[in-house]
């Protein structure tokens, strides 16, 4: 069996970047900063093929101690508390500002039952692992790459296709 992904597709999809997304966060809260890596790290380079769905939670799976996230600050039912993970709902809410306006379809989002920070008002996608997912469709004719980078106190998420992508937003 061969992999989907080869350097000869990522050499061709990362050339022209059809959308980015920036979010700030504190940088001296050093367990959700963990997290937030975690997260980024595992949908980094991730490839979206066309007509295939994208899953956060599936992607990024189970938070828990033994995949290494720390308790750090949740929100549940409006209220804040500690919570396993806390912090990746930034990362979902950087990755669902940055393939929207790189023209997929969102199959599923929800926002989080209080305002959060680091998002414009109703821009959030909150996700947990028995609960809320952050689904979308890549409904262009070519694959996208999705580059997750955490630097200082950024969370950086660009959206990368082929030269043959024709979109504009």
């Amino acid at each position: 069996m061969y992999p989907k992904v080869d350097s000869e597709l990522l050499e061709r999809i990362k050339r022209k970047r059809i959308s980015h997304y920036v979010t700030y966060f504190n940088s001296r809260n050093k367990e959700r900063v963990h997290n937030i890596k975690l997260a980024s790290d595992a949908i980094n380079n991730q490839v979206v093929f066309p007509g295939e769905t994208f899953s956060f939670n599936q992607i990024v799976g189970k938070r828990t101690v033994s995949k290494g996230y720390l308790p750090a600050p949740v929100i549940v039912k409006g209220e804040l508390s500690e919570g396993i993970g806390g912090g990746i709902c930034q990362v979902s809410s950087t990755l669902f500002n940055a393939v929207d306006r790189a023209g997929v379809k969102i199959l599923e989002r929800y926002s989080h039952s209080r305002r959060v920070p680091y998002v414009p008002p109703k821009r959030d996608a909150t996700v947990s692992w028995y609960g809320p997912d952050f689904t979308f469709r890549n409904q262009h004719n070519q694959p996208l790459l999705i580059r997750s980078v955490v630097t200082g106190g950024q969370m950086i998420i660009m959206v990368f296709s082929s030269e043959d992508l024709d979109f504009q937003r």
